[in-house]
């Protein structure tokens, strides 16, 4: 009599294929950022953090209606080490935009939501790079984020 086992591949043999696979394609993917083919950002190699401070604190909603407040704590995004100096040279400005667009708001409940505050993000960066363009200083910035960001009913 004959001892014959079909072999199967055991859970825990499948599991450490999947993760040397997915290990591979993320070292692939490393590797083709630091060669330059990844996007633009990538290709700078830098990411640098603007914080704007103090936090925006202005109030929001309709004319006539209760009031209620905004706390926002905002940091730019930038690609490229020329962008700081510009920011800073014209921080009043860009302050000054994000006041008044704060202050337009006037729909409370789309705030709250990830898709309100996504769309006041890029607002946000529109009017930055407006700004910036404006002023004719060659950068812009990559994103606007919020690392703060209550509204108080």
């Amino acid at each position: 009599m004959t001892n014959c086992k079909t072999m199967t591949p055991q859970p825990k043999f499948v599991l450490l294929s999947i993760f040397l696979l997915f290990s591979v394609f993320s070292t692939a993917s490393a590797e083709e950022a630091a060669n330059g083919e990844g996007d633009a950002t990538d290709k700078a190699g830098i990411t640098d953090y603007i914080a704007m401070d103090p936090p925006f604190v202005t109030h929001v909603g309709s004319p006539g209606g209760k009031l209620t407040y905004l706390k926002a704590a905002v940091s730019l995004r930038a690609s490229q080490q020329t962008t700081r100096p510009a920011v800073e040279a014209h921080m009043p400005r860009l302050r000054h935009e994000l006041v008044m667009l704060f202050g337009e708001q006037t729909d409370t409940d789309k705030l709250t939501t990830m898709v309100g505050q996504q769309a006041l993000r890029e607002e946000a960066k529109s009017r930055i790079n407006g700004v910036l363009e404006e002023q004719q200083t060659g950068e812009t910035i990559t994103g606007v984020l919020f690392t703060e960001f209550v509204v108080q009913k």
